[in-house]
């Protein structure tokens, strides 16, 4: 792999717009890289992102070869469902966080996509898997993994323009008066207790779609269909109606009914291919907790699977 070189002849708009449309780079990285002094300007550098290129001037812009990342490579264990050169599609499991901090330096999901991904193409110039979207730790089920910067900035907007169809299970205290409905409530950090997020008409939007699947004894299994993706988005959302997500620790009830683990799970995804446009369809069948906590609260399995909302799944990848 050796450095990228990116050509382009301006038309009066922004270095950074011109680089970015001809690289498909983001325009932060775009940035970031002329900062470094990275592009040049009729032979000479250009530093600022913000600069105006005179119609016909050219742009050069050196793309070096992706640096190796920081994360280490761990063999563990991990559900791939697919991958091909831009993107993969895993089933991260219940207790594995995503991304190393503080507290998480190893044993997270980047280690084993380090591990277990091949033809990596770096994002954001390091020479590692690109996350499009997170869950929670304790949340299992379906994420995507963009491998290269191209098909990181393709996925990341149409995850913005709800273009990425996602639906979890979930197991609820109680049992919902209606057989389907739509919370849309701004999220934002709760003013209390800055570790958990809250309602907050401040907020950022956040929009929710539930449908029953089945009743069991003092709770219900949901399809749950999220048309955005905020921090903690069904859980607080689901509390919000008074129905936390059962086994949750953190926004349940505390003498709920008895499972083995928060009851949240993953489902399907449906998105378009960034680079084909081809329709990807994909499925992730519950854990054994998950299904372990449904026979303990008298639901049957089979339910799992019932249709919901725009949960019409075919040709499904497992």
């Amino acid at each position: 792999m050796t450095d990228r070189i990116i050509s382009v002849r301006g038309d009066g708009r922004r270095a950074d717009v011109l680089l970015s449309e001809a690289s498909g780079l983001s325009r932060s990285r775009v940035a970031a890289l002329m900062a470094e002094g990275c592009c040049r300007m009729a032979g000479k550098p250009c530093l600022k992102a913000g600069t105006k290129v005179p119609p016909e001037a050219e742009l050069l812009l050196t793309v070096p070869e992706p640096r190796p990342a920081e994360p280490q490579a761990e063999d563990l264990p991990l559900e791939i469902l697919y991958q091909d050169a831009d993107l993969a599609v895993v089933v991260k499991p219940r207790g594995m966080v995503t991304h190393p901090a503080a507290g998480h330096g190893s044993g997270t999901l980047v280690n084993a996509l380090m591990h277990h991904l091949d033809s990596l193409g770096g994002i954001g110039g390091e020479l590692r898997p690109g996350i499009v979207h997170r869950l929670d730790k304790d949340t299992s089920g379906l994420m995507i993994v963009a491998k290269n910067d191209e098909s990181q900035m393709a996925l990341s907007r149409m995850l913005a323009e709800r273009r990425i169809e996602k639906h979890y299970r979930a197991l609820v205290e109680g049992v919902l008066k209606e057989p389907e409905g739509r919370i849309d409530l701004p999220i934002g950090r709760s003013r209390t207790d800055r570790k958990k997020m809250a309602p907050d008409p401040e907020g950022r939007p956040a929009l929710t779609e539930w449908k029953t699947l089945a009743e069991g004894r003092g709770c219900t299994l949901l399809d749950v269909h999220i048309l955005t993706g905020r921090t903690h988005q069904i859980r607080v959302h689901m509390k919000s109606i008074h129905h936390p997500v059962c086994g949750d620790p953190v926004y349940g009830w505390e003498k709920g009914v008895k499972v083995p683990c928060l009851m949240l799970h993953a489902w399907s995804l449906r998105f378009a291919h960034p680079r084909t446009g081809e329709e990807m369809r994909f499925e992730a069948p519950l854990p054994e907790d998950f299904r372990a906590g449904l026979r303990r609260n008298g639901i049957p399995e089979e339910s799992v699977s019932a249709s919901a909302a725009g949960d019409g799944l075919q040709n499904i990848y497992r």
